[in-house]
């Protein structure tokens, strides 16, 4: 199928940016993503990049809805994210505010591997995970408390519609007697303007290269409370031992190795008011992959389910102040359900 069968606006935007010359029929192959944008790889004369446009209704089964400006605070993000760590981000190549649309180096799957895949084959390092919490923790430092960022990344509408209405919001609807504490989470999260914010910081979204993690999919950026970057990446880790849970000693000692290197380099504020911020948004976000609007399509079983349901709700009612806490919940849980199989 030829580029001008598949998406003339599409095209248009690519011969607009200079990126493909007029007349020409590249090759455009649409790529698995998220539910949020279109991610494609467009091929010409032996060159390859990777495009990515933002859409206006996410591809959930609830109804979720999101302005397309995002696609231009994510290139902005891999902007400031660059200029502190080239290696964390791809090369940027164009960008089209119009189309909602940017253009970016493709990254070689042979060279760079998705961090999800690796995870859910078993492969769980410590040390990729702490050099994830590493690199997360310098861009947090270098953007700490810095007024020209904050002006830049004002999308506290945006990271509302995007994180907290979808994943803590819409749970609370679904939990009404966890609401109150579900809504605090809203807040503390909302009102608490330090750093960047990388918004998504999931393994889908990190390429582990040869040169360390490579961050994507950056159009939550905000600035704001960075124990959100931290506990949505963090929870993740915790989910993942339902997906394969061979590997689950495994994945705990990511979340541990991954938790303790970040909190070793935050330098802006009492790293033990950051944790507890963190260890109580959690047990939150635990609950919204399985009851909020993006629930992990990797968790089918009610069983499983249900033991993510029970450790989120206790903890929501009997918060802890250290991330240590959570994990020992979690691999609580995780042992009752072993002897009583």
């Amino acid at each position: 199928m030829t580029a001008q069968d598949q998406d003339p606006e599409f095209l248009s935007a690519l011969v607009r940016l200079g990126v493909v010359p007029p007349g020409t029929d590249p090759r455009i192959t649409t790529l698995e993503g998220g539910v949020s944008s279109d991610i494609r790889l467009v091929e010409l004369d032996g060159r390859r990049v990777c495009v990515k446009r933002a859409l206006a209704r996410l591809k959930v089964a609830q109804l979720w809805e999101a302005p397309i400006a995002r696609n231009g605070y994510e290139w902005a993000w891999f902007e400031v994210a660059g200029a502190i760590c080239p290696a964390a981000v791809p090369r940027l190549i164009a960008h089209d505010a119009e189309a909602g649309l940017f253009v970016m180096e493709y990254l070689e799957p042979t060279q760079y591997q998705l961090w999800k895949a690796r995870l859910r084959d078993g492969i769980a390092d410590p040390a990729t995970a702490m050099s994830v919490g590493e690199r997360l923790a310098q861009i947090h430092n270098a953007t700490a408390d810095r007024a020209d960022i904050a002006a830049r990344f004002a999308t506290d509408d945006g990271f509302h519609a995007i994180r907290l209405e979808p994943y803590l919001l819409a749970t609370a609807r679904a939990h009404p007697d966890r609401a109150a504490a579900l809504g605090a989470l809203v807040e503390t999260t909302a009102t608490t303007r330090r750093v960047l914010v990388h918004g998504d910081v999931s393994p889908k979204n990190i390429l582990i290269g040869p040169h360390g993690p490579v961050f994507l999919d950056a159009e939550c950026a905000w600035f704001g409370d960075p124990a959100f970057d931290l506990a949505f990446c963090l929870n993740h880790l915790l989910l993942k031992c339902l997906w394969n849970r061979a590997a689950t000693s495994g994945f705990l000692g990511c979340f541990e190795g991954l938790a303790a290197r970040y909190l070793q380099l935050v330098a802006w504020e009492p790293p033990a008011d950051l944790e507890t911020r963190a260890a109580r948004l959690l047990p939150g976000l635990l609950l919204a992959r399985i009851d909020g609007k993006s629930p992990v399509e990797y968790i089918t079983a009610e069983t499983d389910k249900n033991l993510v349901r029970r450790v989120a709700r206790r903890l929501l009612a009997d918060p802890v102040a250290r991330i240590a806490g959570v994990g020992d919940a979690w691999r609580d849980a995780m042992l009752d359900e072993a002897a009583n199989s």
